[in-house]
């Protein structure tokens, strides 16, 4: 029950919701006479709030923090050693990102965005670490299959053996990961990949849990230019995906912490 109320509440105060409610109340409040005034005020609130989201600049500014948390792991060199830190790590876990059940594609274009960028970093560091067992989850819908099996598959078909892969299928959400990651790992080091907004809570709730991580940070939704440009201040759809995903997360760490989760 709990777990449905907090999806339900937090969806009503992500950006594209939250303001259309705003401006959606804002216009039925003008039609009333005694409540133009405060209609008014909802619906400018609503639409300035909605200009903010999708800016460029502000996404950026919103999920910036998030994403330098942790720094990524660098290019893997086959001349070069591994990084000491990443060498001792046992297990890849590889956190579910959603996927679609379209018929006819392939397990790998099933995948949305951030579950494909989770797992092809999985599987880059799985190839730098041949020993390590790679763990991927992610429940059913109840209609299709688990997230963790088209996981399974989409890295199978890009190269990973099925001898080395591990689901876990009932884990909920990140905190339900985390205990499932901590009965199969132990005291062994895992190298935790989701995306890099997502890494500050899933870090925290894994260390909690008593999992020794090492964050690998991937699906990367900010990379700033290095230049000024115009256009980094400009308006678009994905600006308001980017301040939709950070707003979340923030929401998310603000919640785990209130519980002492991380």
């Amino acid at each position: 029950m709990l777990f449905w109320l907090k999806k339900t509440v937090s969806f009503w105060l992500m950006p594209l919701p939250a303001c259309l409610t705003l401006m959606i109340a804002g216009f039925v409040l003008t039609l009333r006479e005694r409540r133009r005034r405060l209609g008014r005020i909802l619906l400018t609130t609503g639409l300035a709030l909605l200009i903010v989201f999708t800016n460029k600049a502000v996404s950026q500014w919103l999920i910036g923090p998030l994403e330098t948390a942790y720094p990524p792991i660098p290019e893997l060199a086959q001349s070069s050693p591994v990084p000491a830190e990443l060498a001792a790590c046992r297990y890849i876990v590889v956190l579910g990102g959603g996927h679609g059940d379209m018929p006819g594609l392939s397990a790998t274009n099933k995948l949305s965005t951030s579950g494909l960028g989770r797992l092809i970093e999985g599987v880059r560091l799985a190839r730098a670490l041949p020993e390590a067992t790679v763990i991927v989850s992610g429940p059913s819908d109840g209609r299709g299959e688990t997230h963790a099996r088209v996981l399974a598959r989409a890295a199978e078909s890009l190269g990973l053996a099925a001898r080395r892969i591990r689901l876990i299928e009932t884990a909920r959400d990140t905190e339900d990961e985390a205990q499932a990651v901590k009965a199969i790992a132990g005291n062994g080091k895992v190298a935790l990949v989701t995306s890099a907004a997502h890494m500050p809570r899933a870090a925290g709730l894994f260390r909690k849990a008593g999992v020794v991580v090492l964050p690998c940070p991937a699906d990367y939704r900010g990379k700033p230019n290095p230049d000024f440009r115009w256009t980094d201040y400009s308006w678009d759809t994905d600006s308001l995906d980017r301040s939709t995903f950070a707003v979340h997360e923030s929401i998310g760490y603000f919640w785990a912490w209130l519980q002492g989760k991380v």
